[in-house]
C-alpha cells in the first residue's frame, strides 16, 4: 500500500481523521497477516515509509505509526505518506553455548557422577 493520506477535511475534525487514517492502516495489516504464507516463510513483515511527501518518507517500524501520526497532528501537516509492503519474515535461532545455559544443571551433573 503506498497511499497519501489528507489530514484536512472540511466535513471532519482533524483529530477524528487522524484516528480514521490510523483505523486503515490497522486494517490493512490485519488483512494482509491474515493471507496464507509461501512455503518455507515463517510469518509476515512489513517494510514501511513514513513523511510529509513520498520524496521525504524514511524508513519506520510498523509500531511507530500511531506515534508519527500524532506528531504529524501536532505539527499541523496537511497530509502525509504512509507506504506498508508485506515481505516475507524469516526467524533466527539464538544459539547459546552449553555452559551459559544452564551452570546449575552442569554442577548437578558432576554430584551425580561423583555419587555413583
Amino acid at each position: 500500500m503506498k497511499k497519501n493520506y489528507s489530514l484536512i477535511d472540511p466535513k471532519m475534525a482533524v483529530a477524528r481523521r487522524v484516528e480514521a487514517v490510523k483505523s486503515e492502516i490497522r486494517k490493512y495489516i490485519k488483512r494482509e497477516r491474515k493471507k496464507s504464507l509461501p512455503e518455507g516463510v515463517d510469518f509476515c513483515d512489513f517494510a514501511c515509509k513514513f513523511g510529509a511527501d513520498a520524496e521525504s518518507a524514511a524508513d519506520v517500524h510498523v509500531s511507530q505509526f500511531n506515534a508519527l501520526l500524532d506528531a504529524a497532528e501536532k505539527d499541523q501537516l496537511e497530509s502525509v505518506y504512509v507506504e506498508i509492503i508485506a515481505v516475507a519474515g524469516y526467524r533466527t535461532s539464538k544459539e547459546k553455548p552449553a555452559a551459559e545455559e544452564n551452570p546449575a544443571a552442569e554442577e548437578a551433573d558432576k554430584t551425580a557422577e561423583g555419587e555413583a
